[in-house]
Order: C-alpha cells, then structure tokens, then sequence
C-alpha cells in the first residue's frame, strides 16, 4: 500500500438476498436473512440490510407477495448482544445514540408499510428483535417446533420498536402483557396460533414451503385490489399505532441506562437469575 493511501477495509458481508419473479405471473418474491449461524441474530449491518430489502419493493410495481425466511434452525434470536458496533452506543451523546438506535424501529416500520402482502416462514427461534420482526408482517407460518419469545422486561427495558400495538392487534391486551411481562415464559407453536401470534402451523421443516404456498396464492389475485385491501385494513387497525409507540424509543434509551439493565444483561450473559430493584 502506497505511504498516505487510505487503508482499505473488506466490505461488510451481506445477510440478505432477495429472490423475484416467482409464483404466478412471476409476483411472488422471497428475502432470505441467513447470518451463517444458528442463532441468526440481528446486529445493526443486518438490520439495515433487512430495512433496506424491505424499501426495495417501493419501486417494484411487479411483486404482489414476500416471503421472509430465516434459517432452519432460526428466523432469529434477538438483537446481536455481542455486536461491537451495538457497543459503541454506550459512550455517544444522547442524539447520535437516538439516531443508532432507531434501525430497528425503521426496520420493523420499512417491512410493515410494504406494497405487497408479506409472510413470516419461521422454523426455530423466534425472540425480541426477531419477534418485533415477524409482527410486523402481514403473515406468519411456523413449523411445529418454533417458539416465541420477548425478553426484553427480563433485561431491564421495553418492549420497544413499535412493537406493543402491533402485538395487541394479534394478541389483545391481556395476553400482550402476559408475553411481554413474563418475559421468561416461552410461547410454542400450538400456544401461538391459539392466541393469534401465528396464522398457521405446519410440520418441522415445512414453514417456507407453506409460506411461500400461501403467497402464490396472494398472487393469484387481482393485484391492485389485493393492495387496496392491504392498505385500508391496516389503515384502519393501526389508525393510532403512531401514538402509542411514538416514546418507545425514548423508552429504551431511559432504560438501558438503568441499574436494572445493567443487572440483567450481565445475569443473562452469566446464566443467573437477576436481582431488580427500580433503580
């Protein structure tokens, strides 16, 4: 490398990869998020490439329907805890915190105000950010040994990333509180589709080959109507969406600086049940 030349850094890998142009008359399309383990975690470079696949679909007046797929053992675990840049939080001032930490919110927003009709196939873990993910799609479709989860109470924050209100439509109020709150309580695949967290159910393995079933059929229909349809339901469902998440963000960046984050984050990574005391 020549004296005064830049260093060049290797680019980031990409997690994302985006398939169009299947189904019938080629409107169906699938984004497969693969982080190469079996966790399949959500630091802040997948994330923005799961925003930004999502935003894609804006110019593609073709595809009617999205299938997300994860991986086999996983659609995801959660935010990326051992993500270096998701460190880097910790020292900024208040407004570059904010602006990191609206990726996920953007992503969860990006893939719910998509044009086409969207499916969740998830096999596995399905937890916090991965949850927050999965809800905010029209469909979910998972194999009989999936399981829910959101720790986020249990680790000293909120449920943030607009996520409440969109589990409240699925959930109702009471249920919503019980996921949310016993934060250690897992939900199975049954569970799920009773309470309406899941629409359909399906053998170990099957979750993408019934999702992406369930979106040639979405395809099939006139595409204009279906998108109508789409837009004036979630219109009317989510007329107040924006006002009772709009702190969440807040919310998190007040709590993540609490004695009760630090508490549960560090009981997590040391396998230990936490000791919370308000402060």
């Amino acid at each position: 490398m020549m004296e005064g030349m830049p260093e060049e850094t290797a680019p980031n890998p990409s997690y994302v990869r985006i398939e169009r142009g299947l189904g019938p008359h080629a409107r169906v399309a699938v984004v497969h998020f693969e982080r190469g383990d079996r966790l399949n975690a959500l630091s802040l470079d997948a994330m923005r490439q799961l925003r930004d696949a999502a935003r894609s679909f804006d110019d593609d007046p073709t595809t009617t329907a999205v299938v997300l797929t994860g991986t086999a053992a996983s659609f995801s675990a959660g935010a990326d805890l051992a993500d270096a840049t998701r460190r880097t939080t910790e020292p900024l001032g208040l407004s570059e915190r904010r602006h990191m930490l609206r990726v996920g919110p953007d992503m969860c927003a990006a893939w719910e105000r998509m044009r086409p009709i969207t499916i969740a196939a998830i096999e596995g873990f399905c937890i916090g950010g991965g949850a927050a993910l999965a809800v905010s799609l029209d469909f979910r479709t998972c194999g009989a040994g999936a399981h829910f989860r959101i720790p986020e109470v249990g680790l000293g924050m909120n449920m943030s990333w607009g996520s409440l209100p969109r589990l409240l439509h699925l959930l109702g109020p009471a249920r919503t509180k019980q996921v949310v709150i016993l934060a250690s309580e897992r939900v199975g695949a049954s569970d799920a589709l009773a309470w309406g967290l899941v629409e359909n159910v399906v053998p170990d393995g099957t979750a993408f080959e019934a999702a992406f079933e369930f979106a040639q059929r979405v395809a099939s229909q006139p595409p204009v109507t279906v998108e109508m349809t789409k837009r004036s339901v979630n219109a009317l469902a989510g007329a107040l969406d924006d006002l009772a998440a709009h702190m969440d963000l807040d919310q998190y960046a007040l709590t993540t600086t609490s004695e009760d984050f630090r508490e549960g984050v560090a009981a997590f990574r040391e396998r230990r049940v936490p000791e919370f005391h308000g402060r």
